[in-house]
């Protein structure tokens, strides 16, 4: 059941990469055409919800950034959890070479865009733009360039990527929260807490998750915290253990159920409004801005100087193991596919300088993502699909060496 349902997530995610993929190209088609105007007024109009005596006021672009992308790390915690419990991350053996690589895959590109910022003149405040890694487009990319290639590749990008969606929660969580209205926060933690309580009663039916996940939503946005962090925390309580008269899990259930609206709603949605870039007007010294050098060459060089780097250093010092049955080429490979930051960094981004979707900062900051993540995957494919090659013609010749 726990390799079913990976597998299944595997598959999901990569096919749904195109779905990003065609997403992103729409905005940017939509963001330099006759509807650019209208395209950038929709996002910005506002649109209210009143449910009771409570109102929100939150803009098209807020309602996807703080809404939907909730339930997609609602998703991502459901499945960290799960990977932790039952799945590739229960076995300590399998996690030290992904989960050192995830380190230095975040440590190295923020240095590298310091670096970049200190000598250019650019802002500080985007160093942990350029640490996430996408998983949907690096899974879409891997599935069409590398199908010869061992699955065990394919489980250490999972990996890493699980352990870098939660490090880029984390910073969310500590660099992003100012701000923060005390009273409705300890209401929901206060829920979280009732909630791992009640939730040992495993005969509770699904609307009860359902509409406790709203009400603490709801308390996290009028506090002010990034409702990244409590739908991770709200995911940690919901239970993995099979139901008695069922023998289902509610987590396996949420993940299955949750899982395909986000990978072919919220995060194709999510692109279409944030990968809007407008050419008009754009000069080559904003192309070639620090904050989009600072960006690109963190996803691009600090990313696979980071993963290989650190994935070769664990391997010699015997803490950690190249994935079964790869060559380095192919870790290699999967190392520049980890610059690949589309949706997280996109995210981060929007959080790093809030403003207008087409104000400078943030036009910068999607040059600077989709610059590093096009030049990763580009690579990355060139790579993969060389080792690919590789291994066909070792696997042809095989059987005249053993005859000879």
């Amino acid at each position: 059941m726990a390799r079913k349902l990976t597998l299944d997530f595997l598959r999901t995610e990569a096919a749904s990469g195109v779905a990003l993929g065609l997403a992103a190209l729409a905005a940017l088609i939509v963001a330099n055409s006759p509807w650019s105007a209208d395209y950038f007024g929709w996002l910005k109009s506002v649109v209210p919800v009143q449910v009771g005596p409570l109102r929100l006021d939150l803009t098209v672009s807020g309602w996807i950034k703080e809404g939907l992308m909730a339930v997609f790390f609602l998703v991502v915690g459901l499945e960290i959890k799960y990977e932790i419990l039952r799945g590739e991350l229960s076995d300590p053996r399998k996690l030290a070479t992904p989960v050192l690589a995830a380190v230095g895959g975040m440590v190295i590109p923020a240095v590298v865009y310091l670096a970049l910022s200190t000598t250019l003149g650019g802002p500080h405040g985007g160093w942990p733009i350029p640490l996430a890694t996408d998983i949907a487009f690096a899974l879409a990319v891997f599935a069409m360039v590398a199908r010869n290639l061992p699955s065990s590749l394919r489980v250490f990008l999972l990996t890493l990527a699980i352990a870098d969606d939660l490090g880029a929660i984390a910073l969310i969580a500590l660099l992003f929260s100012q701000g923060v209205s005390i009273g409705p926060l300890l209401w929901a933690a206060g829920l979280l807490v009732a909630g791992a309580f009640v939730a040992q009663w495993r005969k509770i039916p699904a609307p009860f998750w359902v509409m406790g996940f709203a009400v603490i939503w709801l308390l996290t946005v009028r506090s002010g915290l990034s409702t990244s962090l409590t739908a991770v925390a709200f995911a940690a309580i919901v239970p993995v253990k099979d139901r008695r008269s069922d023998g289902q899990s509610p987590l396996q259930e949420a993940m299955r159920d949750l899982h395909p609206y986000v990978a072919w709603l919220v995060l194709p949605l999510f692109a279409f409004a944030k990968a809007g870039v407008s050419f008009a007007g754009l000069s080559l010294d904003q192309a070639f801005a620090p904050l989009v050098l600072g960006i690109a060459f963190g996803l691009f060089i600090g990313k696979q100087a980071g993963v290989f780097g650190t994935a070769a250093l664990a391997s010699a010092l015997r803490i950690g193991r190249r994935p079964t049955g790869s060559t380095w080429l192919e870790l290699y490979g999967v190392s520049l596919l980890c610059g690949v930051g589309f949706t997280m960094s996109l995210f981060i981004g929007a959080l790093a300088f809030p403003g207008a979707v087409d104000s400078p900062q943030q036009v910068e900051v999607k040059l600077g993502v989709l610059g590093g993540s096009m030049l990763s995957v580009i690579t990355s494919a060139m790579v993969l699909g060389i080792a690919a090659s590789r291994r066909k013609k070792l696997a042809a010749t095989a059987p005249d060496t053993r005859r000879s």
